[in-house]
């Protein structure tokens, strides 16, 4: 399933973005099962019991209970992760590219909810800066509480995937040895379209990952180069925190940042910045600026 959370009206709800004669449509899960949470937090939470609720709905589904994909508002599959955990330096073009050694563990680091934008909403340039740059990278979504996972089991407590877009403030990023300040910006962790569940993902190391700006294609890898794997990443950091349903991990940007080229190349207003991850879809997102948003 492609699990999303769509605005329509003034309510906020869970469905299923699938493909129609017409185009992408927009199944409503609360209108055809009321046990099915609104919320894709609780959906997750449920685990097995209530994900086969989701599943059988999906297969129910009427005309009255869907959505053309026009007619709702797509929001981020998680509008408000309990935990957002970072990933750097996990492609070895990038970490050529930044100057760094390959990392003998995983670098890692924290974003928050403030930063989670979806599929169409703007990238917003602070006013503070004018070095934000952009990386496209594949996210994995717990689906259930996860403590001391060996590596071997660990792809078990995968809800799904996602594309993310780890936003970034160089100049703020740099100040010190930690990148928190550069990394947390409102509106640096757009998501989306859709959690597209394990079940349709057979190797989740064998996915094109591609970023453009107005078509321009600046970014261009695979997830086979991950250097440090999805069941390595969950067994390690698992050893460390609980992970609970509906955490992310972002897994790492590949080469062809705007920081590492020359000249640099940072976000600009006007531009549309899209993540395209094989299988899980087209993550598109305006970029504005910080005075552009004041006047709304």
């Amino acid at each position: 399933m492609k699990l999303v959370t769509f605005e329509q009206g003034n309510d906020i709800r869970v469905g299923a973005l699938i493909d129609g004669l017409a185009g992408e449509r927009v199944v409503d899960f609360t209108h055809i099962d009321t046990r099915i949470p609104k919320d894709m937090l609780a959906l997750l939470a449920g685990g097995p019991a209530v994900m086969a609720l989701a599943a059988a709905a999906l297969k129910t589904a009427s005309a009255e209970h869907q959505y053309p994909r026009p007619a709702v508002k797509l929001k981020a599959p998680i509008p408000r992760p309990g935990k957002i955990i970072c990933i750097g330096l996990n492609y070895r073009d990038h970490a050529a590219e930044s100057n760094q050694p390959v990392p003998e563990f995983p670098t890692v680091f924290a974003k928050y909810a403030n930063v989670v934008v979806g599929p169409g909403e703007a990238i917003v340039l602070p006013k503070v800066t004018e070095q934000i740059d952009y990386e496209a990278e594949f996210a994995v979504v717990i689906g259930r509480t996860a403590k001391d996972v060996r590596e071997e089991d660990a792809l078990d407590y995968v809800a799904g995937y996602v594309p993310f877009n780890d936003v970034s403030a160089r100049d703020f990023q740099m100040r010190t040895s930690q990148w928190t300040m550069g990394k947390t910006f409102d509106t640096f962790g757009p998501m989306g379209p859709a959690l597209v569940t394990a079940d349709e993902i057979p190797d989740p190391h064998a996915l094109d990952i591609t970023l453009t700006i107005d078509g321009e294609v600046l970014q261009s890898s695979n997830t086979r180069n991950l250097i440090f794997t999805v069941p390595q990443l969950i067994a390690d950091l698992s050893a460390v925190m609980t992970l609970e349903p509906g955490d992310i991990i972002s897994t790492g940007t590949p080469g062809g940042v705007g920081a590492a080229r020359t000249p640099k190349r940072w976000l600009r207003a006007g531009e549309t910045v899209c993540v395209e991850i094989q299988g899980l879809g087209v993550l598109e997102n305006p970029v504005v600026a910080w005075n552009d948003v004041s006047r709304q």
